[in-house]
């Protein structure tokens, strides 16, 4: 997956949550490749744990690998690599539940056209020049994050890129809690016409990480660790909004553990999730050359 400028934060970093869009697939892709034909399956459960900061630049690459390929589960494994520099930046397991093959298989087609690309006045999105929509290191050190994020939903400060790319956004604030929406866009669909899972994980992990940026003071860095969602039922891509809500279960003076639920337009939950972060002080925002897994972040 190319890492886009339109994939960056506010701080200028693509998110933990962002990666999980790469990671489902890997994780997808190598049980499917033990699967017979016409076996349908979806992610149940993902879980990443972060090691570096991503940051816009090269190619990110995810290799999966299955564990188990049973009648009903399937486990898998990732890694998510920078390209460049051959580091490892997150890794994480998947459950996928395996529905029963269809029955009876349906004909495959005699033959298939070759896929002929849409014929845009424009490329891509993510490969056009992304927005400007960084907040400066001068603000972070100046205003605290509920501030930061309330000139963002009042539209004193820009949105970051990636909301130009998906819609996500946040609506509302309070002390440790964050409601963020997305638009269900078919842009955000996988295969199957549904919503692909690491999108809708992103956005349960950019809600999580608001309500951790509401609690920081001025010139406070934060930067998530971790992220497990479990996914409730699917979503189809009909152009209503999915609505996150976060919020901090218990924060110590280093660690922030958070959870979140996402809603369709209807209400019903579709993924519940958990995460956890760290505060970084004296970190500038885009948090530098950084470890996550050092002892340095040991929590307290």
């Amino acid at each position: 997956m190319p890492a886009s400028g339109w994939l960056a934060a506010p701080n200028g970093l693509i998110t933990g949550g962002t990666l999980a869009i790469l990671a489902d697939i890997a994780f997808g892709c190598s049980v499917e490749s033990e699967l017979a034909g016409g076996t349908p399956y979806t992610t149940a459960e993902l879980s990443l744990s972060f090691l570096r900061p991503a940051r816009p630049g090269g190619p990110l690459t995810a290799g999966g690998q299955a564990i188990h390929v049973g009648r009903s589960v399937g486990l898998s494994e990732a890694f998510v690599i920078e390209h460049e520099t051959e580091r490892l930046i997150a890794h994480g397991t998947s459950r996928l539940t395996i529905f029963p093959p269809l029955d009876p298989l349906p004909e495959p087609p005699s033959e298939l056209e070759p896929f002929q690309p849409p014929d845009h006045a424009e490329p891509d999105p993510y490969l056009r020049p992304a927005p400007d929509g960084v907040i400066p290191q001068e603000v972070w050190a100046e205003l605290p994050g509920a501030e930061i994020v309330r000139r963002q939903i009042a539209g004193e400060l820009p949105p970051p890129p990636i909301h130009h790319l998906t819609g996500l956004r946040p609506v509302e604030i309070g002390e440790g809690k964050a409601t963020v929406v997305m638009p269900c866009t078919e842009w955000l669909a996988s295969p199957t016409g549904r919503l692909q899972g690491g999108a809708i994980a992103m956005l349960a992990d950019f809600a999580m990480l608001i309500a951790v940026e509401t609690t920081t003071a001025a010139g406070v860095a934060f930067a998530g660790l971790d992220l497990k969602a479990n996914f409730l039922r699917p979503v189809p891509p009909d152009g209503s909004y999915l609505t996150a809500r976060a919020e901090i279960v218990h924060a110590g003076r280093t660690i922030a553990i958070t959870r979140a639920t996402v809603t369709n337009s209807e209400g019903k939950p579709v993924v519940l999730a958990t995460g956890s972060s760290i505060y970084l002080p004296g970190r500038p925002a885009a948090l530098g050359e950084l470890e996550l897994s050092g002892r340095e972040n040991a929590a307290q």
